[in-house]
């Protein structure tokens, strides 16, 4: 799709929460925005130049991290402000559809999927916990755990705590990412949903930290209290572990729903 304007796809909302107002927002062209209607849907979107938005060009402005990160901003801001006013399914960045036939059709092609993933989303926001490892603490902890301090002598104990120490310092991987599976299996059990994400590279977070865990929760909103006491709970529970909760946001992680053809 080049020159003329395609349809940015924003969010869809169900017609039974209530109609969102997306009028008073501006999308990632500084477009107004509209919604498009077919049966109990509605889908937010606004109309973008293709010659910025389209496929060619987006694979271009993709490159620029600058632009990229201005027009995330962007439409994550109209995807949070419909969030906020009711039950939503956020669609990623760039889907992009020809005109407003195109995205009915993917309204009425994927009803039953937007339909589940609205049941699923509604009531509960999306929380994000990772977890970063201290290479020097988490070896010490785990060497502590395992030196059991039975040494009969006081020789016999130093040995035993430097062979702990060794021992620790050859595992200190594969203990932190077990210490990451049970942080985050306690977590799951106090929300709707919870997945592992993939762990950010540090050239692409700009962060030297030791990521061991990037988790998304799915939490119902009155309990939000309780999953923030357990994030405390289980950052005090792990020397070596430092826990990081962020949220909340929209339900990307847990819409559902792809993009469908253009």
């Amino acid at each position: 799709m080049t020159g003329g304007l395609g349809v940015w796809l924003y969010a869809v909302t169900s017609r039974r929460d209530g109609a969102p107002e997306p009028s008073e927002l501006t999308g990632v062209a500084g477009e107004p925005l509209r919604t498009v209607v077919s049966g109990d849907l509605t889908a937010v979107v606004g109309s973008v130049p293709l010659d910025v938005f389209g496929e060619e060009p987006l694979r271009a402005h993709f490159e620029d991290l600058d632009w990229l990160e201005a027009t995330a901003r962007a439409h994550d801001a109209v995807v949070s402000a419909v969030v906020r006013r009711a039950a939503a399914v956020p669609l990623r960045l760039a889907t992009v559809f020809h005109d407003d036939n195109r995205v009915r059709e993917l309204l009425d092609q994927r009803q039953a999927d937007f339909d589940a993933a609205l049941t699923l989303v509604s009531g509960r926001t999306e929380w994000g916990v990772r977890a970063y490892g201290d290479r020097a603490a988490l070896t010490a902890a785990v060497a502590e755990a395992a030196d059991d301090g039975s040494a009969a002598t006081p020789g016999g104990a130093y040995l035993a705590r430097r062979r702990a120490q060794l021992s620790a310092r050859e595992t200190v991987e594969r203990d932190a990412a077990q210490r990451a599976e049970e942080i985050h299996t306690r977590l799951v059990r106090h929300a709707a949903a919870g997945r592992c994400q993939p762990l950010t590279d540090p050239v692409v977070s700009g962060r030297r930290d030791w990521m061991v865990l990037n988790g998304t929760y799915l939490v119902d909103d009155d309990r939000v209290d309780d999953f923030r006491a357990t994030v405390a709970t289980l950052g005090a529970e792990f020397p070596g572990i430092r826990l990081e909760l962020t949220g909340p946001w929209p339900p990307y992680s847990f819409a559902g729903v792809e993009r469908g053809p253009t």
